[in-house]
């Protein structure tokens, strides 16, 4: 489905302010929809002005939607632009309701149900203001099927969604001053409280209420002062939120939270201001405590975690520092190589575990990942003019599955391309980069192609990649093969300069965002 901003810059020519005053009221119109037991569907003008069509639509959670058809992308020209029995021709009657409510900049109602979608339905058409002027127009349909005598929930919640219709259309809602909300604000279902001009409770939901009992209140919340009742009740001793005396009291617009006897409490404030003049506040209250001891949970493995890829970390540089100690005290060259060999392949996964050290999760940067352990391999170079291998093309993202055995085995293929294809001399050394994505059987399949190549010498002709002797290549082909489920080929033998390639899956690890 289009996005919002793509189907405004489509279809309309409503300004960039315009557009973030419909993506805030969008980001909050659950509310209204809930409060309401009705769809929302908003219509945006044409940029020729010749009829509207719809760029979003809700449906609630609290009754049955009148649209079982998706609206979103409908357009409504004007009469004689619709064919006799479709959706467009069923709502051709709201255009003149759209009109009149954009031209008049009133909320304007329908008189009786609309059946002709088969099920009574009550219309209303809210125009959407900023700064004075009309920048689109919100339908609200209420499925009147199941009509009933309303309980006092649900006349709250009716009340509380015409406050905030006559808000929108005065320009007053959504907040433009409000700061970013929590990632899981308080829905209606949660929990609601209607508060008067004095901050005084009005109304408290059953869900509301039992939020409050939790907290330790053994008083009547109906009547009482929300903001003193919140601040009293919050355990002494610990750290208050500073919002919550303004957000309780519904003079501010936020989210606060309030903890009392191991049990977390999250509210919403929304201020009513209708006619210019506060009438009081809704606060959606919700009990986060769960969802809290969770969140502290992750926090303390994620700390942990990143612990031991510490201290991993330390331990493979200590036996890296005694290998190389022991290689200087060894007289013969054959075994201070290997050991120097040893040390490198450490160190290439000392590396990682640095990086995961300050990872919030398993998932790595591998690029500089790969930038180092290139340098560090490409330092057994022993001329005047050192070797620099570079890199074309990115990593990307790897999981830790994978980025482990794949330094090491980068290790081995550069330093293999220093010590045996430029035999310790100047030269060119590229590692390219490829991520690709093939139709597999069970799906698409991420794989990862890596290309080493160097000017040097070459492999000698007639080499067996499946039976070779040479401890470096054993170590790739295992590390490839074995570990990744990847493939391993060397290319150009007998040729001058040589070339190794690794392809391996991964999973679906995004590349990282250009560096600034």
């Amino acid at each position: 489905m289009p996005h919002l901003s793509d189907l405004i810059r489509r279809y309309t020519a409503l300004r960039t302010a315009d557009v973030e005053w419909l993506h805030a009221l969008l980001s909050d119109w659950q509310l209204l929809a809930d409060l309401s037991f009705a769809d929302l569907v908003l219509w945006v003008r044409l940029s020729d002005d010749d009829g509207w069509v719809a760029v979003a639509q809700m449906r609630p959670t609290t009754g049955p939607t009148a649209f079982q058809d998706d609206l979103v992308e409908l357009v409504l020209h004007e009469e004689g632009h619709r064919e006799p029995g479709s959706l467009r021709a069923q709502l051709a009657d709201k255009r003149l309701l759209i009109d009149r409510a954009w031209s008049e900049g009133r909320i304007i109602r329908e008189g009786d149900p609309n059946w002709s979608g088969g099920v009574p339905v009550r219309e209303e058409l809210i125009p959407v203001r900023r700064d004075g002027q009309p920048i689109a127009v919100l339908q609200r349909s209420t499925n009147l099927s199941s009509a009933r005598t309303p309980s006092r929930l649900e006349l709250t919640y009716l009340q509380s969604a015409s406050d905030l219709a006559q808000m929108i259309s005065e320009g007053e809602f959504p907040f433009d001053d409000q700061g970013p909300l929590m990632v899981r604000s308080p829905r209606v279902g949660d929990g609601l409280l209607r508060l008067d001009r004095d901050g005084r409770v009005e109304y408290a939901s059953p869900n509301a209420l039992s939020a409050y009992r939790r907290l330790g209140l053994t008083a009547d919340l109906v009547g009482a002062e929300l903001a003193p009742t919140s601040l009293e009740l919050a355990a002494p001793g610990e750290a208050r939120d500073e919002s919550l005396s303004w957000v309780a009291g519904g003079r501010a617009a936020g989210e606060a939270e309030i903890g009392a006897r191991g049990v977390v409490v999250q509210l919403r404030a929304i201020p009513l201001i209708v006619g210019g003049t506060r009438s009081g506040a809704l606060i959606m209250v919700r009990d986060v405590t769960e969802l809290r001891r969770r969140e502290r949970e992750l926090l303390t493995k994620d700390a942990t975690i990143r612990e031991i890829h510490h201290r991993v970390k330390n331990n493979l540089q200590t036996v890296a520092a005694l290998l190389r100690l022991q290689s200087r005290r060894l007289d013969n060259a054959e075994g201070r190589l290997a050991l120097n060999e040893a040390v490198r392949r450490v160190g290439a996964i000392a590396l990682v575990h640095e990086t995961l050290a300050h990872a919030p999760d398993e998932i790595v940067d591998f690029d500089d990942i790969a930038d180092r352990v290139m340098e560090m391999a490409a330092e057994v170079s022993a001329t005047e003019r050192p070797v620099r291998p570079v890199r074309i093309g990115q990593f990307g993202s790897l999981p830790t599955m994978v980025a482990t055995p794949l330094s090491m085995a980068l290790t081995e293929l550069v330093q293999n391309s220093v010590e045996h294809g430029l035999r310790n001399g100047p030269g060119r050394i590229e590692v390219e980069v490829r991520r690709t994505t093939r139709d597999a059987a069970d799906g698409s399949d991420e794989r990862l192609l890596v290309t080493v190549t160097d000017d040097g010498v070459g492999f000698p002709e007639g080499l067996d990649v499946e039976n070779t002797q040479h401890l470096g290549l054993q170590i790739v082909r295992t590390l490839v093969v074995s570990e990744l489920g990847g493939k391993f080929a060397v290319g150009r033998p007998g040729a001058e300069g040589s070339a190794v390639t690794i392809d391996v899956p991964v999973e679906g690890h995004p590349l990282p965002a250009p560096r600034a």
